[in-house]
């Protein structure tokens, strides 16, 4: 088990005194932010008691919890559907590479081909020049 860390804060002007497996750091941290949501709560209506404030801060921190925890779930979800799209880019990147392998193939050999029938054409040509030059 962690190692309990006992940490003195100060919000809304009262000392504190918080316990957690955080790092005094992070305990500082999230202080820091709940002294400043109460301090801006508090600003702007100054006859709010401490407590009132406090509640009014929680409500607001609750918030901006479910909200974030609403951004995860759509980023999570954006996540899946970018990944799926990756996935059947690859495959189809993969297809597209097969199928160009193919035709690479069948275009050699078509080039082939082609070599072979010029050069036996160029040999007709030739035995035909000869032939004619024969007959005059």
């Amino acid at each position: 088990m962690a190692e309990k860390n006992k940490v003195e804060v100060r919000i809304a002007g009262k000392d504190y005194t918080l316990v957690g497996c955080e790092s005094e750091e992070y305990i500082q941290k999230v202080a820091l932010y709940i002294d400043k949501k109460m301090t801006e709560i508090m600003r702007m209506n100054n006859k709010l008691s401490t407590s009132m404030a406090s509640v009014l801060t929680a409500v607001n921190v609750a918030d901006e919890y479910f909200k974030a925890q609403e951004e995860i779930a759509s980023l999570s979800r954006e996540l899946k559907s970018a990944k799926e799209e990756i996935e059947r880019l690859k495959e189809e990147n993969r297809r597209l590479a097969n199928e160009n392998a193919v035709i690479s193939n069948k275009n050699t050999y078509y080039q082939l081909e082609l070599a072979k029938r010029e050069a036996e054409l160029n040999e007709v040509r030739n035995t035909l020049e000869k032939s004619t030059r024969a007959r005059i």
